[in-house]
């Protein structure tokens, strides 16, 4: 199965690199500079600085080079997504979404960006406890693989598999979707615990109200319970929530410390889905009339709003029972 790569970030390269251990890849980036990098010298200095690349990849800047291709991981962020498939002549090859957000605007899940701009493709979700150079340098990773054709997931999944790379297949896509994108908030939410010196206790305390409001928001869209629990839900979460290698627990850090969101992003690489997400989130839940409080005090930390009065706003909700 010949692999292709849409987004020359680290990630992007890093899920090149899984590939490449099981035949040659090619890597379509926008960055001349990356292109040019990974061509010449088997590294992304841009993205992934210091972590050698196998030769089987080959990088290139003319999405036309992607053709014939039995599937591709599309790496673009969630935001971006739609422009860059709408750019490119899919067919019916499959599409393995490796993006966690929802849209903006239309709060789709990427997975139903994809089917509205490439109605003939198959599509998987790759989601889970990934950072992007832990998998580049092959340490231990597990992820969820799901796809409702289950015999095209399981040949992906086989594709994608290593020594030291997990894949567990699944056919629960908006669940590993939803616990992808609502993760990313709560981990900023759980780098405002940090930034602002609130403790261990607040933190392990927002991870599992959060992972509370990730589960009724999941539940409410049709997602299983079990695809929650798993690697692409509470397992991404835990890592997310307790790393400064997670760009949105880092951003949650410096709103924390009472920095502005647009000072925070502003000189950024890489893009904190979370950011993007949140208010989108927001919207989604509001509409489907489910409770997301921890989501809620993202947005308005992210809007602006300072970091005391959000945390007490919170702290002063009304008791309730636990599960309800």
């Amino acid at each position: 199965m010949k692999i292709g790569v849409i987004g020359g970030g680290a990630w992007g390269t890093a899920l090149a690199q899984v590939a490449a251990r099981g035949g040659a890849v090619t890597l379509w980036a926008r960055e001349a500079e990356v292109v040019e990098s990974i061509n010449r010298d088997h590294e992304n200095a841009s993205f992934l600085a210091g972590v050698p690349l196998s030769p089987d990849i080959r990088a290139t800047a003319d999405p036309a080079d992607l053709a014939g291709v039995d599937a591709l991981l599309v790496v673009s962020p969630a935001q971006h997504v739609r422009a860059v498939l709408s750019g490119m002549d899919i067919g019916g090859t499959p599409l393995v979404l490796c993006a966690k957000g929802i849209e903006a605007g239309t709060r789709l899940l990427v997975g139903e960006v994809a089917h509205q701009v490439a109605p003939g493709a198959p599509i998987a979700v790759l989601s889970g406890p990934t950072f992007a150079h832990e998998v580049a340098k092959g340490l231990p990773t597990a992820v969820t693989l799901a796809c409702e054709d289950e015999a095209l997931g399981t040949r992906l999944a086989e594709r994608l598999a290593g020594p030291a790379f997990r894949t567990y297949a699944s056919r629960d896509v908006i669940g590993a979707e939803i616990g992808g994108a609502v993760k990313n908030v709560l981990a900023i939410a759980c780098g405002v615990v940090e930034g602002a010196g609130l403790g261990q206790n607040a933190r392990a305390a927002t991870i599992a109200r959060g992972f509370a409001e990730m589960t009724r928001f999941g539940l409410a869209r049709g997602a299983q319970a079990e695809t929650l629990t798993g690697l692409s839900g509470l397992g991404d979460l835990v890592l997310t929530c307790s790393s400064t290698a997670s760009r949105n627990f880092s951003l949650g850090v410096g709103l924390g410390q009472g920095r502005s969101a647009a000072e925070l992003m502003a000189d950024r690489k890489t893009v904190a889905e979370g950011a993007f997400t949140a208010p989108v989130l927001r919207e989604a839940a509001a509409s489907a009339g489910v409770d997301m409080p921890v989501c809620e005090a993202v947005c308005a930390l992210l809007s602006g709003k300072p970091v005391a009065a959000v945390i007490e706003a919170l702290l002063s909700r009304p008791l309730r029972e636990e599960v309800r």
